[in-house]
């Protein structure tokens, strides 16, 4: 078994030291909610390498059927929640005028809002956190928003391509 996860491992790190473009194979969603910082780092977009996908799929189709065996979901697969829930964001946070100087933008993965972007403050980041996560549907907020453009973010970045 070890060995098999040593070439695994040695095979998807060779994979992305070729820089190869990544997919959303699995059509996550990912909107940009707001956009009222100028110069706010952007998200790279979900993705993998086709050499990534094998594995990621054993592992959504593990996680994403325990929500609905253990009664937590009413849908037999987490993952069909993400596409209702992530524009349901962008409608929650962009009628409340509290957040029109923030450039947020959201993705879904199994019911989980993972939040990226720039904000004025880490109370309105809180505020944004507890709101997302008044959502129906919503099981989980992770919250990588930054307060101002000069921190470094805690989300990759989209990088310019030569």
């Amino acid at each position: 078994m070890k060995r098999w996860v040593y070439v695994l491992f040695c095979c998807l790190g060779a994979e992305s030291a070729l820089a190869q473009d990544t997919q959303n194979y699995f059509d996550d969603p990912f909107l940009q909610v707001t956009a009222g910082v100028a110069n706010c780092p952007v998200p790279q977009p979900p993705g993998m390498t086709q050499a990534e996908l094998p594995a990621a799929a054993h592992v959504r189709s593990q996680h994403g059927g325990s929500c609905f065996r253990a009664g937590r979901c009413r849908l037999p697969d987490s993952y069909l929640y993400d596409k209702e829930i992530i524009p349901r964001v962008k409608i929650y946070l962009t009628q409340d005028d509290r957040y029109a100087n923030t450039s947020i933008w959201a993705q879904g993965e199994r019911r989980l809002v993972t939040l990226m972007g720039c904000v004025q403050s880490e109370q309105q980041s809180q505020e944004i956190e507890r709101s997302v996560n008044l959502i129906d549907d919503v099981m989980g907020v992770i919250n990588y928003l930054m307060v101002g453009t000069q921190a470094t973010p805690k989300y990759k970045v989209i990088t310019p391509k030569p």
